[in-house]
């Protein structure tokens, strides 16, 4: 029982953190968990698209399905997008984070997409969109959701290890990384030991990944990587079942021509 004319403070409403998602309003008084397993780590070579050991060896290996595309926005584009963002709501999400969701409401447990409230992709990125196609491997790309994040040192942001869902949404993801430089980092169990990839994301810059990391490797960012405001904007694709010929197709055709109106609102 709290002592008389104390305050209490329910941190649960403070942040947005569920289950073993945490975030450092919610961490006091927590120890850290120690890594028990053995990691080797590399960092990624945009040039060669592989990874290098960072632990002092030689070794290497490829890695096809990372696409890094430097100065993908300037920086008055970049002022003018988080500006439209910052005009809006932003949402309380897990590991402190905050969100905006353009998007259909999705429950993933159930497999039920719901159309809702969603009106397309904000106009902003409407742009962002049409100079995508200007690079080969994203011709055909046609984002029906997009969420921006905005990662905060001061609440300890950060995205636990993870593999995006693959029932609705399809190959590639893809982020544009603005306000500050970032490091990607992509983890891989074998036996007792993890591959670690640090893969590093300019300020500005727009990352694809496709294939192997986005099916098999996790994603993460750390919160070491984290050092200043960071805003970023994730467009998702969708599966072969709610494109033509899939079993879904006719509502995946409604998603998408709803997304691509771009006159949408954060939900």
């Amino acid at each position: 029982m709290a002592a008389h004319g104390a305050t209490v403070v329910n941190t649960s409403r403070l942040c947005g953190c569920k289950g073993i998602r945490s975030c450092l309003l919610c961490e006091q008084g927590q120890t850290e968990a120690k890594e028990s397993r053995a990691v080797h780590h590399f960092i990624y070579d945009a040039e060669e698209k592989c990874a290098v050991s960072k632990d002092g060896d030689a070794s290497w290996f490829a890695l096809p399905g990372v696409l890094l595309w430097e100065d993908f926005i300037s920086a008055e584009e970049e002022a003018e997008l988080v500006s439209h963002m910052d005009q809006s709501t932003w949402n309380l999400s897990q590991s402190g984070r905050r969100k905006q969701d353009f998007g259909p409401k999705v429950n993933f447990k159930k497999k039920k997409v719901r159309v809702g409230h969603f009106t397309g992709l904000p106009a902003q990125s409407c742009k962002l969109v049409e100079r995508m196609h200007q690079e080969q491997s994203l011709k055909d790309f046609s984002p029906v959701e997009q969420c921006n994040l905005d990662y905060s040192p001061e609440r300890g942001a950060h995205i636990d290890p993870h593999l995006d869902d693959t029932w609705l949404w399809g190959e590639r993801l893809v982020t544009v990384n603005m306000l500050s430089d970032t490091t990607l980092t992509l983890s891989l169990q074998q036996g007792e030991a993890e591959l670690h990839v640090a893969v590093p994301l300019p300020r500005r810059s727009l990352l694809v990944l496709s294939g192997p990391v986005r099916h098999t490797w996790k994603h993460a960012i750390l919160r070491a990587h984290i050092s200043q405001r960071r805003v970023c904007s994730t467009f998702r694709e969708l599966s072969a079942e709610f494109l033509p010929g899939g079993a879904q197709a006719e509502l995946g055709s409604q998603l998408l021509r709803t997304a691509l109106t771009f006159t949408g609102v954060p939900l």
